[in-house]
């Protein structure tokens, strides 16, 4: 039987022979990339590197990546998706690119993991009226041994990644199935049917990254031609040990044994309400347990994070759980996971009160809002209608804490829908935002690169530093967020900011842009680092090499920090500083939000 962490040092040593250099996972939370909530891919953190920046271990990488995804959260209960799920990956910068690509990846799977290339099907992109058909990348698996007739090509929903903003790098990309039942497709209508019904299983995609998105919406060639792969691993895991789902996996099933331990009834590891609650558990639990972890909440990551607890608690009373729940479910999260994320360990109190806060107070009104939705739902079958109104279902939301989604879920239960359009415009009138304007509410980000965002993300050093000089040595960076029209930057201080202090830090960086200060990096170590003062949470585990960013003139420094980039060549880019807003984050936590004019 393999491992999970079999697997990953499988994989590891295999991509380090072949000159990748090992980077940490980074945070679920992403860093100044407003363009997703959470980090759904190991390409995220590398987003600068694969705009051109040069990254300080070179061009060839691997990982181990924590993502969270909430896409497919309805089909989560099935036997093969995830919220949280771990993705090991390798990346070219400007190194090989797709046929050296695809043979690595079919060399692992058909050499290293021993899995008989008949059992592979693939697919690739078809072509549009922007991109040719990739028959290169089919021409590459035909050569590998791959049969002609198990190659699928697919359109731009199916086999294209990004960009990740509204321009940027994106490709084609091509993806590896592996047949659960050994079946034979006779064509690609009934491979696309057969893995809708979880026959075919998709382990691996590699990301081919030859053209560049600009405003106008032409694609153009790439100069630097990127490669971004990603493999699931406990799909990977399951299908190696002869599982048919991912709930039979080492860091999955302790979970999933628990909450049907708890299940009065006739419970398994089949139960769906059983898995949905082992799987939001299981991420829940690891966004607490970030570094950079939230706390639930109605708006962005936050929304997302009540919305998985709350549904977990949902479906423990349908299995008859009663009682609280979530801490002991939790317990056995930080065991199976905090071994290869010792955050999760170290951040377990914050984890567990949080948890016991939030279920208790949605325990409280949830069978309060159940009968009130059930009346709700009887009036409306009475009167021969079949839809829950927005205000009903944002009534549901203000008063008893029901997500969209649970109200959603609960009436398709009992055959009614729901006005989702109406809730999230009333959502939006209160400035609170339903899970799909939170997804949608940003846009840009450095996902994309602009000179706003570049500038904002020099302007966000100047004020870590502002802040440390005027106000208080101690205080350091707990979080960033980056769009086109502002910087949000949270610290560690523990009450608000006077107004004197306010145009105290404006001014402080408004000097060093009058001061036209040269931004210029250095590629080093960490310890060389530490030595030359450079500002970092050096709590996280960075690479052994790192880029150091230094704003300096003459011989003033003003700023020296761990960054991977972008920024401006010179502060005189940033015309004018000015902080717009400061509030209260948590406890201990302020945000301030600032703009350069």
């Amino acid at each position: 039987m393999i491992s999970s962490s079999d697997l990953k040092k499988k994989y590891i040593k295999f991509f380090q022979k072949r000159g990748h250099k090992l980077i940490q996972s980074a945070s679920l939370i992403p860093e100044n990339d407003p363009s997703v909530l959470f980090t759904t891919a190991g390409m995220h953190p590398l987003v600068p590197f694969l705009l051109g920046e040069p990254h300080p271990l070179g061009k060839r990488l691997c990982n181990v990546q924590k993502c969270l995804r909430t896409d497919d959260i309805e089909d989560v209960g099935d036997a093969w998706h995830l919220t949280f799920f771990e993705m090991l990956g390798n990346w070219s910068l400007g190194d090989y690119f797709k046929d050296e690509a695809i043979k690595m990846s079919f060399e692992f799977l058909t050499r290293e993991l021993s899995i008989p290339k008949e059992r592979f099907s693939i697919t690739c992109f078809e072509g549009d009226k922007d991109v040719p058909r990739d028959d290169e990348v089919a021409s590459t698996w035909e050569r590998l041994g791959v049969d002609k007739n198990r190659i699928h090509f697919l359109p731009k929903g199916d086999n294209w990644w990004g960009p990740a903003g509204r321009t940027g790098p994106c490709g084609p990309d091509t993806e590896m199935f592996y047949h659960v039942n050994d079946l034979q497709e006779k064509s690609t209508e009934e491979f696309s049917r057969l893995c809708k019904d979880q026959v075919f299983c998709e382990i691996w995609n590699d990301v081919l990254m030859q053209y560049n998105k600009i405003a106008e919406g032409k694609f153009e060639n790439l100069t630097q031609k990127n490669i971004d792969t990603g493999m699931g691993l406990e799909r990977t895991v399951a299908i190696l040990n002869g599982f048919s789902n991912v709930y039979e996996c080492d860091t999955v099933a302790p979970i999933i044994d628990k909450v049907v331990s708890m299940s009065p009834g006739k419970t398994d590891r089949a139960n769906r309400d059983a898995r949905i609650i082992t799987d939001h558990m299981r991420a829940a639990v690891m966004i607490l347990g970030d570094d950079k972890g939230v706390v639930p909440s109605n708006v962005d990551q936050g929304y997302i994070l009540r919305r998985l607890i709350r549904r977990s608690i949902r479906h423990a009373k349908i299995l008859g759980i009663n009682g609280s729940f979530c801490k002991e479910v939790a317990e056995v999260v930080v065991e199976a996971m905090g071994e290869s994320y010792q955050e999760v360990r170290r951040n377990s109190k914050r984890v567990f009160e949080e948890l016991d806060n939030e279920e208790k107070r949605f325990s409280t009104t949830l069978e309060n809002g159940t009968k009130h939705l059930e009346r709700e739902l009887q009036f409306l079958g009475e009167a021969g209608q079949k839809t829950l109104d927005a205000k009903g279902a944002f009534d549901l939301f203000q008063s008893f804490g029901f997500p969209l989604e649970i109200t959603v879920e609960m009436c398709r239960e009992k055959g009614f829908s729901v006005d989702e359009t109406g809730f999230g415009k009333l959502m939006r009138e209160h400035q609170e935002l339903s899970r799909r304007g939170a997804e949608q509410k940003f846009k840009g980000g450095l996902a994309d690169n602009s000179e706003a965002t570049t500038k904002l993300h020099t302007a966000t050093h100047l004020l870590n530093q502002a802040l440390r000089a005027v106000v208080d040595t101690s205080i350091c960076q707990m979080g960033s967020n980056i769009t086109p029209e502002r910087l949000r930057f949270d610290f560690n201080y523990d009450r608000k900011l006077t107004d004197d202090q306010i145009k105290k830090i404006e001014d402080w960086v408004n000097n060093v842009i009058k001061a036209e200060a040269d931004v210029s990096f250095e590629i080093m170590s960490v310890d060389a680092a530490k030595k030359v003062g450079a500002q970092g949470v050096f709590e996280e585990r960075y690479e052994q090499t790192v880029k150091v960013y230094t704003i300096a003139k003459g011989g003033t420094i003003y700023s020296r920090e761990i960054c991977g980039g972008p920024h401006v060549k010179n502060t005189r880019e940033l015309h004018s500083f000015k902080i717009i807003k400061q509030e209260a984050v948590a406890a201990g936590i302020r945000r301030i939000k600032a703009v350069v004019i």
